[in-house]
């Protein structure tokens, strides 16, 4: 499977071994499903960032946006207002690399500009034309995404032939589109967007394809972070979901993902820790 391979982000590059990555979800939104208003001081967001760092994570995943179903969009300056001055404050404390999670090139430009190295873009770089001439003339790290639809629609009636097999030849067309515009082969990461578009099964369906994605011949990430399809999995959508998320961390794990998207920073590290003391990937 994916043993030590390189995902460039311009300024450095990451080792991509047998244990995945961590990347931590850091929403600076009044309204995401899991963490809205959690982190919308951006003094409180700053901390969290450096809390994750030192519980292990790799890579801090920054949204001023949310995208979780029928979520509103959020104008350019608002969301420019939410991010720059977080990404300004850990530019000279943190040491892991910052991501912006957004699908506008204009705040994409702007946070790469303050230091992000890596656009984390919902919309598979569609949502804005102008998103690929930023990642080619930056040099940065790209995170590709399926979704079907908008965040206002996506989860209304999704429907497939075949998810595997969709997203899939999606993800491969996105990663030609990259190519063609510009964007390096090892600066390209894909993700097939759990939750984005997806109903229960499809999503249980795309998890278990996770070594077929891999096939791809780029990074692939996962963002299954306490999302609604755990709730029904564990038959209590109420309950806290944190357990089911690593129960889904180390399946994906061991499957072959090479960047996993969570909220639980430190208890993924230490179940991936863990798993990987106990052996939990010698025999793949």
């Amino acid at each position: 499977m994916n043993h030590d391979r390189i995902w460039n982000l311009g300024r450095r590059s990451l080792t991509l071994g047998r244990r995945p990555l961590v990347m931590g979800i850091l929403n600076v939104t009044p309204d995401s499903f899991s963490d809205g208003g959690k982190h919308h001081d951006a003094q409180r967001a700053i901390a969290s960032a450096l809390a994750m760092e030192a519980a292990g994570a790799d890579i801090i995943d920054i949204g001023g946006e949310s995208t979780r179903p029928y979520s509103d969009p959020v104008g350019v300056q608002e969301e420019l207002d939410r991010v720059i001055p977080v990404i300004d404050g850990l530019r000279d404390s943190l040491s892991i690399p910052i991501s912006i999670d957004t699908s506008k090139a204009a705040v994409a430009q702007a946070a790469v500009d303050s230091g992000a190295e890596i656009i984390n873009d919902v919309t598979g770089l569609e949502g804005d034309p102008a998103m690929s001439g930023i990642a080619v003339a930056a040099g940065v790290g790209v995170c590709v995404m399926h979704m079907k639809g908008t965040p206002q629609t996506m989860q209304d009636d999704p429907v497939y032939t075949d998810v595997v097999d969709e997203i899939f030849a999606y993800l491969q067309a996105r990663k030609s589109f990259c190519l063609e515009a510009g964007i390096r082969e090892d600066r390209i990461c894909l993700d097939p967007g759990i939750g984005f578009g997806k109903t229960h099964e499809h999503n249980l369906a795309l998890l278990r394809a996770t070594p077929r994605f891999t096939t791809l011949g780029c990074p692939i990430l996962i963002g299954h972070s306490r999302k609604g399809f755990i709730g029904k999995v564990i038959g209590d959508k109420d309950a806290d979901r944190m357990a089911g998320t690593l129960g889904v961390t180390l399946a994906v794990a061991a499957a072959g993902a090479d960047i996993i998207r969570v909220h639980d920073v430190p208890e993924s590290v230490q179940a991936l820790r863990a798993f990987e003391a106990a052996g939990g990937f010698e025999n793949l």
